[in-house]
């Protein structure tokens, strides 16, 4: 008996399964990563927010109790911060937004900081770290999604879009 053939998929169809497992493969990545990068940030009831602004006035996140709120750290000497600073400015305008300049001076330097790019987010100067270390913030980029009950929703280390942190904002408006 003559020895059959096995017909061989089209190199076609090898190339589409190399390049779905490939892509499964850089996504398990990712979130592995972004998992690990995010483990030490604060979770559950979010950390006490008490401080002056960068403009003197006094800030306390319970103030904004009952809506979502961003708690975005930065820091002006981060390269990634400044990718992301025009959508965190355009939030501002739309959420209850206030950011940490982590290690970034004083409140003056975060202000000429602030006037220089045309930014109008409200800021929080951290110039030891204080602030970022009792929420677990390491490094910055760093998002902190607060719903209205004061529990964190969301956190995230790195880069994140403005369409996926008004989305978080939304997500969070709906689960309170």
């Amino acid at each position: 008996m003559p020895a059959t053939k096995t017909q061989a998929a089209p190199p076609s169809q090898h190339r589409g399964r190399r390049l779905l497992i490939n892509l499964l493969i850089v996504l398990a990545v990712f979130i592995g990563v972004q998992w690990y990068k995010s483990r030490p940030l604060a979770s559950g009831e979010a950390p006490a927010l008490r401080a002056a602004l960068s403009t003197s006035e006094p800030f306390d996140l319970k103030q904004w109790r009952g809506q979502p709120a961003l708690v975005h750290f930065w820091a002006v000497w981060c390269p990634i911060c400044k990718l992301e600073q025009d959508s965190i400015d355009r939030l501002s305008r739309e959420f209850k937004v206030i950011t940490v300049a982590m290690q970034s001076g004083s409140e003056a330097d975060i202000n000429t900081y602030l006037r220089e790019h045309g930014l109008s987010f409200a800021a929080i100067a951290d110039p030891y770290g204080e602030i970022a270390t009792a929420w677990g913030v390491r490094g910055v980029p760093a998002s902190f999604v607060v719903g209205g009950d004061g529990r964190i929703r969301f956190a995230s280390v790195g880069y994140s879009t403005g369409l996926g942190l008004r989305g978080r904002l939304w997500a969070a408006d709906k689960l309170d």
